[in-house]
């Protein structure tokens, strides 16, 4: 028999049973391994890899180090200011000048011709020794680290190339700290430790140009919350009122978040008090305005909803009636060169004196009294009896009676009886035919433009897919003019397209871009983006963003500022306004089982 116990283990004397090595934090948080090379360091299944800056330019413009801060690769950054004595500084000025006057003395007296650079640092430090002795400049010892993670050599390799790009473009050269791995990594970690000591003498005025908290920034003092700044993770603020106008234009691919972004900043908008008013061709938002207790107007033939297109805006104290008539019978001019699928020259005349004249008989006239005009407006059979009894307007008769009578009529030869008097509201017209979507989106512009005229107040207009309107001349001739004029009234106008070329085609494009102080650039398909890099004059950096981006991410353009930002909403939020049609029929379904409790 052996036994295995001959020698006492003091592990098993008494008190020492079971006893365990005591964990502490530090062993939490450590890595599970650090192998330290001659230039990076393991830290278990990441590379990190340090830098040191040592040398700059004569000048450095603020906001230098910001592209490197940008990038989106992790990493540490230390800065290390070290203040040298005045005097000392002064002494070693003094014995330079004198160096550097002897040079250029000798120079003239052996008749060599001027060296520029000689003659630059002589003035060089002339002005600084004059203004630390005036107390205007300290000198500093300065030094700049870097520590870079990555998980691949490879992509290390590629990060110090475009480290070196962008240092080097502005004349900042860059090192990795070979065989001082060790000393560099503490030396960028919150320490306090300068172990690198690598440093290059610079006064205040430069050295507050390194200043790093630069990156881009769209917060305001108040606004809504737009999204997450991606370059750096601060909100993006801003109230659209605040600018010099509030119009602003969506281009985005189908699927990649553009109603989502708009539904959220209405729904923000609401809460603001700002009221909102949607032309949806695809009654998107019908489950939104259900939600917050808006309405939604189904526009279509067989719709009980009516819009009369002759419809005429209340004159304002300051606005003079014979002009409010005139500006509307030149809109109806352009809606009925839809209508009729074009005119001529003559008929356009004809339809102009035809409009004057159907107003006329109605008892609405420059002359007459405007609180009158809204119980006699004429619908479209009476234009059209105008029409039949005017010599040449025969064919524009003959045309117009398909909207007189059958089947159009239902639509467009009946009087408004639609009331609006809530903060949201919707005119939905996917069920309208796709040839008179064009129309249908005319008229409804020129209703809620008439509201607007009304009376004036924060409202925003939010037109979802307007290349239907841009099809035609005059439809985009009467958004960019309401985009325009808009301001007068404290309205902003949401312009929404997927279909960039086709909203770029038109000579009103680049007209409605340059009138929308902001802009929202999505998810793009590759065939847009030169039309959009062309317009918006984007970096390759920026296209490439646009070509990768997730749903809900995308360039957010505000004056002359713009971010890559990424839109988020609460749950709350999201239950009222996600697009996803399963999700819908869950929050429905739900909300009919409460209703059964």
């Amino acid at each position: 028999m052996f036994n295995f116990f001959k020698k006492k283990d003091p592990l098993l004397q008494e008190g020492n049973t079971f006893q365990e090595e005591t964990l502490d934090i530090k062993d939490i948080i450590a890595p599970p391994y650090i192998g330290i090379t001659q230039d990076n360091i393991k830290l278990g299944d990441k590379i990190a890899k340090s830098f040191f800056i040592f040398s700059y330019p004569r000048y450095l413009n603020t906001g230098w180090l910001s592209p490197a801060i940008n990038l989106n690769v992790p990493m540490d950054i230390s800065f290390f200011v070290h203040p040298v004595d005045n005097a000392l500084i002064l002494k070693k000025l003094r014995s330079k000048i004198t160096q550097v006057s002897s040079e250029l003395i000798e120079r003239q007296e052996k008749g060599l011709i001027r060296d520029p650079a000689l003659e630059t640092g002589y003035q060089d430090i002339e002005n600084l020794r004059d203004k630390i002795i005036t107390a205007q400049e300290k000198m500093f010892r300065f030094g700049l680290y870097i520590t870079v993670y990555q998980k691949t050599a490879e992509a290390m390799k590629e990060t110090e190339t475009t480290l070196r790009s962008i240092f080097e473009s502005r004349l900042i050269y860059i090192k990795p700290s070979l065989f001082k791995q060790r000393e560099g990594f503490i030396s960028t970690s919150p320490y306090g430790l300068d172990l690198l000591n690598v440093h290059v003498p610079m006064d205040t005025e430069p050295l507050s140009t390194t200043f790093p908290f630069i990156s881009f920034d769209l917060s305001s003092n108040e606004g809504i919350l737009y999204g997450i700044n991606g370059h750096n993770n601060s909100l993006v603020l801003f109230d659209r009122f605040t600018l010099e106008n509030s119009n602003m234009v969506v281009f985005a691919k189908s699927g990649s978040g553009k109603s989502y972004a708009i539904k959220l900043e209405i729904l923000r908008y609401l809460m603001w008090g700002v009221e909102v008013i949607v032309i949806d061709p695809e009654n998107e938002y019908e489950f939104l305005a259900n939600s917050v207790g808006g309405d939604f107007f189904n526009i279509s033939l067989s719709s009980d909803n009516h819009v009369n297109p002759f419809d005429l805006p209340v004159p304002g104290p300051d606005e003079n009636p014979e002009d409010v008539l005139r500006s509307n019978i030149i809109n109806l001019v352009g809606l009925l060169r839809i209508m009729l699928g074009g005119v001529s020259p003559e008929e356009d005349s004809i339809l102009d004196q035809a409009l004057t004249e159907t107003y006329a008989i109605r008892d609405i006239t420059p002359t007459s009294d405007p609180a009158n005009w809204q119980e006699n407006i004429p619908i479209m059979s009476d234009f059209a009896q105008i029409l039949e009894n005017m010599t040449g307007a025969e064919s524009l008769a003959r045309r117009l009676k398909k909207f007189t009578q059958g089947t159009f009529a239902g639509f467009f030869n009946q009087k408004s009886n639609i009331t609006v008097n809530k903060s949201f509201i919707v005119f939905g017209i996917r069920d309208m035919e796709e040839s008179l979507k064009p129309i249908a989106l005319f008229i409804v512009m020129r209703y809620v433009w008439n509201i607007v005229r009304t009376k004036v107040k924060k409202r925003i207009l939010v037109v979802d897919e307007a290349w239907w309107l841009m099809q035609s001349e005059d439809g985009a001739s009467f958004l960019f003019g309401l985009i325009k004029r808009g301001r007068k009234y404290w309205l902003g106008v949401t312009t929404i397209t997927q279909d960039v070329e086709d909203f770029m085609r038109s000579s009103y494009g680049k007209a409605i871009i340059t009138n929308s102080s902001l802009q929202l650039l999505l998810k793009q398909s590759p065939a847009a983006m030169e039309v959009l890099q062309k317009t918006f004059d984007l970096t390759e950096q920026e296209k490439g963003l646009l070509l990768e981006a997730s749903v809900g991410e995308g360039l957010f353009f505000a004056g002359k500022k713009h971010v890559f930002m990424s839109v988020k909403a609460s749950y709350t939020e999201d239950q009222i306004i996600t697009t996803a049609p399963g999700e819908v029929e869950k929050i429905k379904e739900a909300r009919r089982r409460m209703a059964n409790v």
